[in-house]
């Protein structure tokens, strides 16, 4: 399996995942949206090829505390998405790992997503309200665990606290659902 950078050139392949891994359109609309949002960036989007097809897709792009000036670099992962073919032997792990690398080695401190809560920690993410981070819209108290954390940069969570300002395009209340 190769993972890279996702070009411009890539976004039929980018979009065709998401729809075919989700079974409709919406995160694929929502990835098209994103990759056009200029408060979303600075935005990695990785590829995972096997055989020269497109067989998985995660976009990390841009966050911020609300009302804060604060220096702490801040991502947020969404979505991820992987063939139904290729679910399962770790596509999305991989990916989740070359995003988290590659985005340290851009002093990336913390990284977000609402996601499984059995899924993720896997791969190092942890609990973010406990920490003091609500996510941009309230996320039911029985679904708490599913909005997570991870530092990369040490420290990173200990400076700050507060409430997550998302991209434009994925500030809406259907989004922040588990």
């Amino acid at each position: 399996m190769d993972i890279r950078e996702a070009t411009e050139a890539d976004l039929s392949k980018v979009l065709f995942v998401e729809q075919a891994a989700f079974g409709h359109e919406e995160e694929a609309n929502l990835v098209k949206d994103l990759l056009s949002d200029a408060s979303a960036n600075p935005s990695l989007s990785l590829l995972a090829f096997a055989d020269n097809q497109a067989i998985g897709h995660i976009l990390f792009t841009a966050a911020r505390l609300q009302g804060t000036q604060s220096d702490v670099s801040i991502s947020l992962l969404a979505p991820l998405a992987v063939l139904p073919d290729y679910q399962r032997q770790g596509v999305g792990g991989q990916l989740i790992k070359e995003g988290l690398a590659r985005l340290s080695a851009a002093h990336v401190d913390l990284v977000f997503v609402l996601g499984h809560p059995d899924y993720y920690p896997r791969y190092g993410f942890n609990p973010a309200g406990v920490q003091g981070f609500q996510a941009p819209y309230p996320i039911p108290k029985q679904d708490a665990g599913a909005w997570m954390v991870q530092e990369l940069s040490a420290g990173a969570i200990d400076s700050v606290s507060g409430t997550i300002q998302c991209a434009k395009m994925l500030d809406k209340a259907e989004y922040w659902r588990e």
